[in-house]
C-alpha cells in the first residue's frame, strides 16, 4: 500500500451524552463534552482516516497532541471531528484536527501518529511487562 497523501481527510460525528460529558459538582454548570473525550475522538478520527492505507501487520499509534478547546459543546449536541493529513515524514503522519458543534469551532490543533509493525510492538510490550517496575 502507499503512504497517505497530503490533504487526505476524514471525519466522524459524536453525540454529547452520558458517556463523554463532564458534569460539574456545581449544579449551576451545564453538562458539556469533556476535553479528554474530545481529544480522544480527534485521535480516533485521524487513526481511521489512514487505516485503509496500512498493511495488514501495521497500525498507527498517537505520538503527539496539541489541541485548543475553544468552546463548549452542550449535552445533546452533535460534534463533527475532522482530521486532515498535513505532513508525512516516513512513518510519522501529521494531521490538522478540528471539531465543530454546528454553531462553533470547539477545538483545533495538531496530532501526529506513527505507523508501527504490530508484531514488533507486541514483542516490545511483552519484554516490558516481563520485568517488574523499579
Amino acid at each position: 500500500k502507499q503512504p497517505p497523501r497530503i490533504g487526505l481527510s476524514g471525519e466522524k460525528t459524536i453525540l454529547v451524552g452520558p458517556d463523554n460529558r463532564i458534569s460539574f459538582a456545581d449544579q449551576r454548570m451545564p453538562s458539556i463534552l469533556a476535553t479528554p473525550w474530545l481529544i480522544a475522538h480527534l485521535e480516533y478520527t485521524a487513526r481511521d482516516t489512514i487505516a485503509h492505507l496500512l498493511q495488514e501487520n501495521e497500525r498507527s499509534v498517537g505520538t503527539y497532541v496539541e489541541v485548543e478547546h475553544l468552546a463548549p459543546a452542550p449535552e445533546g449536541f452533535t460534534v463533527t471531528c475532522r482530521a486532515r493529513v498535513i505532513h508525512v515524514d516516513g512513518s510519522t503522519i501529521s494531521f490538522q484536527v478540528e471539531a465543530h458543534d454546528g454553531i462553533d469551532t470547539i477545538a483545533r490543533g495538531i496530532h501526529r501518529r506513527r505507523v508501527i509493525d504490530v508484531d514488533r510492538f507486541r514483542r516490545r510490550i511483552e519484554k516490558k511487562t516481563s520485568r517488574p517496575p523499579s
